[in-house]
């Protein structure tokens, strides 16, 4: 099993080492472990881990629904009704900003024409 180093964390999670500290302190990330010298070492499950916590941030999930989805994922597979239930209500969201961006995108477009036009 492949150890990684904290900044190999960061690179392979693109978060920072701040941020990394922040979800184990507040338990989004579980107890990392450490080497002899009590260098946090990250396990290849910790990276997969902190890649779904990267998509989840990233499209918008609070950091209370992280949390949620956490607690269900370590309550193990009886929670799997619940975690669909929450990643379904997180893609209607998603949804509807990808929905707002597309119009915004379009307000620019028009936009663009209009001074290409008086150009």
């Amino acid at each position: 099993m492949s150890v990684y180093t904290p900044a190999e964390a960061v690179e392979e999670s693109g978060f920072s080492l701040d941020t990394l500290r922040y979800y184990e302190k507040i338990g989004l990330l579980e107890r990392v472990g450490r080497n002899a010298a009590g260098q946090r070492r990250f396990s290849e499950e910790d990276i997969g881990w902190l890649g779904t916590l990267r998509c989840l941030r990233d499209t918008g999930m609070p950091i209370a629904q992280m949390l949620r989805f956490a607690e269900l994922v370590r309550a193990g597979d009886d929670t799997i009704p619940d975690r669909i239930k929450l990643l379904e209500e997180h893609d209607q969201h998603v949804h509807a900003q990808i929905e707002n961006l597309a119009e915004r995108q379009r307000y620019i477009h028009n936009k663009i024409s209009f001074y290409r036009s008086i150009l």
